[in-house]
């Protein structure tokens, strides 16, 4: 093997077409969407929670930027020669969309694509990823993990610095075919890294370990930290078995990524990735891993979990180590699971279960972390059949059946990201004793364990409107962009509309009030009083609502007596 001052390569350099860590970081210098930090950083203490602040001190999502932090030291003093970056792949979706080479409005039909379309990769023999390589004693001498800069995510919680953008790459001993999947990794020696590959379906890598386990074998693995950015927002998206995530990948982007065989696994990596950690996971035993803050929230507890023993150590000459933002939602780690999951979701009903009239699957962020809340908007006159179809789906794939919780199906006129907007329609368009039903027996998900009650539930709400409806109490478009043309020359301060923010008709409206809707903007209402005093009744009481679509009732023509 090469030495660590060597090149392990004499042209490492394979030509690819789509952007490294290296040009992600430049392009969102270009943008105005790095703050680079050179003073003197802590690791342990300091590097996650100043970062956090941007998603928990009301900085609005479109405002928030990429860290990259270059003098960083840790609780001992120690200092690191590699930079680390945060939030530099997902911080917001103005920064994924940097990453994914399209506009945010293009994300979502991106990731529609791709999945329909992925790419396989295309393997390279020499590459950037192995400029460098330590083993062996190097190891445990100042080059194995202690000499990369893993940040402590959750500061007074957390047992140890952990790889959050850590995409671990195992293989089924049967097919071979490879699995990459995002999992936390526990920093515990400078040459051992715990695992917490989650088990049942969602988590290729537990199956793989369950294959190994039972031929008494060690399996094979590789910590991929900072390649390409497409490969990252593959890598945090559960997919259904057999779809490719280096294959999605390429999808997301529209040409092969570079793979090149590891040094001391049979594992094909990313060419062009910053840092390879390469091992082995013992399956014949485990050992405690956690606490962790995790993305539901709550900080995961002790468990047994997989550990991996580390054999050699690759990576560019200039690494970049990637670190992304957990915990809490929303985060780093929200934006990039979102817009993966939100396309899983839509595939499903649309391509395996036939529900063409979906427009849109939608996973808030706030707190609930892209699961257990989903809201399902429908094209208008969509069957109601289709509706429960479509609620029942999303509960019953495989990848989501422990997670979906609360799944509200909505018109296309509600903006799901809202969720005053959401609790809106449940309140006027959902009659609970009609519209709400239960799917026990569920799995608890991701989360804390219940002891007292391990079973789980889902609630299934239909608030998709039924019967036509009287318009919404705004002013109408037009009105209201023109008074956002006055709020902008008056230097008002910047306006972030939400959905609903201009009136529209629902069905109950008739010529007769649009007649008198358009007098009144026109300075004629009194006309509609004089039509209001010809319409006096004497056999109705107060409040009596006037049916004007069945009267068949007009009002004169402007100026007409």
């Amino acid at each position: 093997m090469a030495s660590t001052s060597e090149p392990i390569c004499e042209t490492a350099d394979p030509q690819r077409e789509y952007s490294d860590l290296h040009d992600h970081v430049e392009a969102l210098r270009k943008a105005d969407l790095l703050i680079e930090i050179d003073r003197e950083i802590n690791k342990d203490t300091e590097m996650h929670p100043l970062v956090r602040w941007q998603f928990r001190g009301g900085i609005a999502e479109e405002d928030r930027k990429a860290f990259l932090f270059t003098n960083i030291t840790d609780a001992k003093g120690r200092k690191y020669d590699l930079p680390a970056l945060l939030c530099g792949i997902a911080g917001s979706r103005q920064i994924y969309s940097l990453g994914i080479g399209c506009p945010p409005e293009g994300i979502h039909e991106t990731w529609i694509k791709a999945m329909g379309n992925p790419v396989p990769p295309n393997r390279v023999e020499a590459a950037p990823c192995q400029e460098i390589m330590f083993q062996g004693e190097e190891l445990v001498n100042g080059y194995g993990l202690d000499a990369l800069p893993l940040p402590i995510s959750t500061p007074g919680f957390d047992c140890a610095p952990y790889t959050t953008a850590g995409h671990w790459i195992t293989k089924d001993p049967e097919t071979g075919i490879q699995n990459m999947g995002n999992y936390r990794g526990m920093l515990k020696a400078p040459d051992r890294i715990g695992m917490n590959p989650v088990p049942g379906i969602r988590a290729g890598g537990a199956r793989h370990f369950e294959k190994w386990k039972a031929r008494g074998e060690r399996m094979p693995a590789a910590i991929v930290i900072g390649p390409p950015p497409a490969v990252s927002y593959a890598a945090a998206t559960k997919m259904a078995e057999g779809l490719d995530e280096l294959g999605v990948a390429g999808g997301l982007i529209g040409v092969p990524i570079n793979v090149v065989p590891a040094k001391t696994v049979d594992l094909l990596v990313p060419a062009e990735a910053e840092i390879v950690i390469e091992g082995f996971i013992d399956t014949d035993c485990l050992e405690p891993e956690a606490p962790f803050g995790e993305f539901h929230g709550f900080v995961a507890l002790t468990r047994y979990n997989p550990f991996l023993e580390v054999t050699a150590i690759t990576r560019k000459r200039d690494a970049i180590y990637s670190s992304w933002v957990s915990q809490l939602a929303p985060s780093e780690s929200s934006v990039i699971k979102r817009p993966g999951y939100e396309a899983v979701l839509i595939h499903h009903l649309r391509e395996h279960l036939g529900i063409k009239d979906v427009v849109r699957v939608i996973t808030p962020e706030p707190l609930t972390c892209v699961q257990k809340l989903m809201v399902i908007q429908f094209r208008k006159g969509v069957p109601e059949t289709e509706v429960w179809r479509a609620l029942y789906g999303v509960t019953s794939l495989p990848l989501n059946k422990a997670d979906a919780k609360w799944v509200i199906a909505v018109d296309e006129d509600i903006d799901g990201d809202n969720p005053h907007a959401v609790f809106w329609a449940m309140s006027y368009r959902c009659k609970p004793h009609r519209d709400v039903q239960l799917v026990l027996n569920q799995g608890e998900g991701s989360g804390p364990r219940s002891a007292v009650e391990p079973a789980d539930s889902a609630m299934l709400v239909n608030a998709m409107l039924r019967e036509p409806f009287p318009p919404v109490s705004l002013p109408r478009r037009e009105y209201m962009e023109r008074a956002r043309e006055i709020w902008d020359e008056l230097g008002l301060p910047v306006l972030r509309p939400e959905s609903p923010w201009h009136g529209y008709e629902l069905g109950q409206w008739n010529e007769t009030l649009e007649q008198q809707a358009q007098l009144a903007v026109k300075g004629d209402y009194w006309r509609t009083g004089q039509w209001c005093a010809q319409h006096r009744r004497t056999d109705v009481a107060i409040g009596t609502e006037m049916n004007a679509f069945d009267e068949g009732i007009t009002v004169g023509e402007p100026g007409s007596d």
